[in-house]
């Protein structure tokens, strides 16, 4: 996806989602067919079904708080106002219901995430990092892109999407075990519960669930760019607003790779939350001005390859579609 229009990006989406839907579903079903209808594969087809369901639900319940404790997150305060005012009016212009509570998260790598759910109420965190360094036209581009994913629902969304790898994952690997057990004990060898036909369901399931995830982390960059989109057609110069902001928090967190390295790494620990991942680099070249930064960033090479293990999409590829969204 080299400059993806709109209605292109969002058919693609729901089509990923889809199609991540309806071969899980499928695929369940053959298995159900595949093992028979005995009571100990049952319990375990259940059994992981119900387990994987309530994991992800705790983690979405305690996720928010989690985020905070890892990320140092309090409420904006006096000093950074501000940064409220700019949330208000971008999620009053993006039709928001309820405004996302401002907060501040106290740690130098420039970054900002949107994250919480419908207890804890929602929440855009912006780093002091991101605060320090950068203009403030370029953080209200940035707030705009996570307003975006909130206005997206895509917390919800890749919750939902990422139970079904994980299921996949956990029923394959529940299925070995319970086969070399079985088999070691001499379970039968002849029917649809036989040690062997268990065992190589399970691998088929753990591949299966591989493949999965590669779809859920393109569906995850999809969000991106649709968050991205946002952020372009929300404030007035948005798309080249948000392309300096990613320009130059990929140059800071270059810079301060060598000086708080570990920092960085454990900013990296919830990196599908971030808005920019602060593990990538641009190599040590010298830039005159952000604007040389965005070009040589734009006429990069596209790392294909790697882009299909990462949760954000290829730094060159993602400004050149901010360069589709320009308004003259």
């Amino acid at each position: 996806m080299s400059s993806p229009t709109l209605l292109r990006l969002r058919l693609d989406m729901y089509g990923v989602m889809a199609l991540v839907i309806g071969l899980s579903t499928l695929i369940l079903t053959a298995v159900f067919y595949a093992l028979g209808t005995s009571a100990d594969v049952n319990l375990i087809i259940w059994g992981s079904l119900t387990f994987i369901v309530l994991i992800h639900i705790i983690q979405w319940l305690l996720g928010p708080k989690i985020v905070e404790t890892i990320y140092k997150v309090r409420p904006a305060g006096a000093e950074d106002s501000w940064i409220s005012d700019v949330v208000r009016s971008i999620s009053s212009s993006s039709g928001l219901k309820k405004t996302p509570k401002a907060m501040i998260a106290y740690v130098n790598v420039p970054n900002a995430f949107a994250y919480g759910n419908i207890i804890s109420g929602y929440k855009i965190a912006v780093t002091r990092g991101l605060i320090n360094n950068l203009p403030k036209e370029e953080v209200e581009a940035v707030i705009a892109h996570e307003v975006g994913h909130i206005k997206h629902r895509d917390v919800e969304v890749m919750m939902v999407i990422s139970i079904l790898p994980a299921l996949i994952y956990w029923l394959g690997n529940t299925l070995i075990r319970y086969g070399f057990i079985s088999g070691a004990l001499g379970g039968r060898r002849n029917d649809r519960g036989s040690p062997i036909l268990l065992a190589s369901v399970g691998f088929g399931l753990l591949i299966v669930s591989f493949l999965f995830n590669l779809i859920v982390l393109h569906l995850s960059r999809l969000r991106e760019y649709y968050s991205d989109s946002h952020a372009a057609t929300t404030i007035p110069g948005g798309a080249l607003k948000l392309q300096r902001a990613l320009a130059r928090i990929l140059v800071i967190s270059d810079s301060l790779r060598r000086v708080r390295a570990n920092e960085l790494s454990q900013i990296s620990k919830f990196k599908a939350l971030l808005i920019s991942d602060p593990e990538l680099s641009i190599g040590n070249r010298k830039f005159y001005s952000i604007d040389e930064v965005v070009e040589y960033i734009k006429n990069s090479k596209t790392t294909s390859v790697l882009e299909i293990f990462s949760t954000h999409p290829d730094p060159s590829k993602r400004l050149r579609f901010l360069d589709g969204l320009k308004t003259t």
